[in-house]
């Protein structure tokens, strides 16, 4: 297989089928109990959570883009007002380290193909500034590192450094980084091959050592072949199998929506078996419109691997969307767990994966039997 040329590109995929309506709300969300500080380890007299009043959405978002690709972004007191409305008082940044040519005018990628949507440190220094500016009090959000070009990983460490210089001890998290993410072809995105990943070996020993997750985005394939890019994560699985890597969105995507269940849950299980700081993201409302018909395999799934799930909801917060968007797809993404037992609520929905992962001094409040 050649050095630079092992990532074939998609063939014609036919559209997706048509999905019935979303359903309507299960219930009422429910009014949050449980504020920051109830989550902190030396909290006194933590009342229990009780799943049938308070919200069964997440109170983690583990994958939240408060950058678009462009244009305008939803300041940053308001995204705050956001979360505590929905109870949400955890949340990893992930700005967007695909950035779209400034003047280009495109807010969304796809609404704009041919213009490159390239690894920048744009966004990641928009977000520094604004949490060194602006200290939430109601909500602890762990800025993450987007700039990251997978392909050309020779100045990374060298880039890292200069956010250490810039961002001292700010930055703890990696991603969201694509490996394959087919909807960027488009936009002139190169994904990384198998050369390029063994490449990444200074940059991945040194998040290694700072025990810095990094959430990557990468496709299993799409609906003429659902397995196409497996080979990828499975090489970058076996290559670093001691840091901490979340696979978002469970290898899915928009060009993703007919995988037989039964398969994606075998590979999924078969991984996670095979490396145990693997976890997975159940974040971007694609799985459950698409795959919610085979629903109970993935509560099942999720219930049987309890500690290896990490929720989120993809928002990305462009200044022309509102609360209700981003209340709707916490929502949405977050309709699976109000189906889970309690152990699997209590690791996924209230963050106790969160906290094993990252080590921060949390600690999830018990369930109210």
């Amino acid at each position: 297989m050649p050095a630079r040329a092992q990532v074939a590109q998609p063939g014609s995929v036919s559209a997706p089928p048509a999905l019935p309506p979303i359903p309507p709300r299960p219930r009422p969300l429910g009014e949050s109990r449980h504020d920051l500080a109830s989550f902190a380890t030396d909290a006194d007299d933590v009342e229990c959570y009780d799943r049938e009043e308070e919200p069964y959405t997440a109170v983690v978002d583990t994958h939240f883009h408060p950058r678009p690709f462009g244009g305008p972004a939803i300041p940053m007191p308001e995204l705050v007002d956001y979360f505590d409305r929905l109870g949400v008082r955890f949340v990893v940044y992930m700005g967007i380290g695909q950035v779209l040519e400034l003047d280009s005018g495109c807010t969304y990628y796809l609404d704009c193909l041919g213009t490159a949507a390239i690894p920048s440190v744009k966004n990641d220094f928009y977000n520094g500034a604004d949490l060194a500016a602006y200290r939430p009090k109601k909500v602890l959000i762990v800025p993450s590192m987007t700039f990251m070009d997978l392909a050309h990983p020779a100045e990374i460490v060298e880039r890292i450094a200069f956010y250490d210089r810039e961002f001292p001890g700010m930055f703890r998290w990696a991603g969201e980084l694509n490996v394959i993410k087919q909807a960027l072809l488009g936009n002139l995105h190169e994904p990384a091959g198998l050369n390029d990943i063994d490449d990444w070996a200074p940059f991945m020993r040194l998040l290694r050592d700072r025990n810095i997750p990094v959430t990557l985005h990468s496709d299993l394939g799409n609906d003429a072949n659902p397995t196409q890019y497996l080979y990828l994560m499975e090489h970058v699985l076996e290559r670093y199998p001691d840091n901490k890597i979340v696979w978002a969105h469970m290898g899915l995507s928009k060009e993703l929506t007919r995988m037989d269940a039964d398969e994606h849950v075998a590979t999924m299980k078969r991984l996670l078996d095979e490396y145990p700081n693997l976890m997975l993201d159940i974040s971007w409302d694609v799985i459950y419109n698409a795959y919610r018909p085979d629903g109970q395999k993935f509560i099942d799934f999720f219930n049987e691997y309890p500690a290896r799930i990490l929720p989120g909801s993809d928002f990305v917060a462009a200044g022309t969307k509102e609360f209700a968007t981003y209340e709707n797809e916490l929502d949405i993404t977050s309709r699976v767990l109000r189906l889970l037992t309690d152990e699997a609520f209590r690791n996924i929905a209230l963050g106790q994966n969160f906290f094993r992962l990252t080590g921060i001094d949390y600690t999830a409040p018990q369930i109210c039997r």
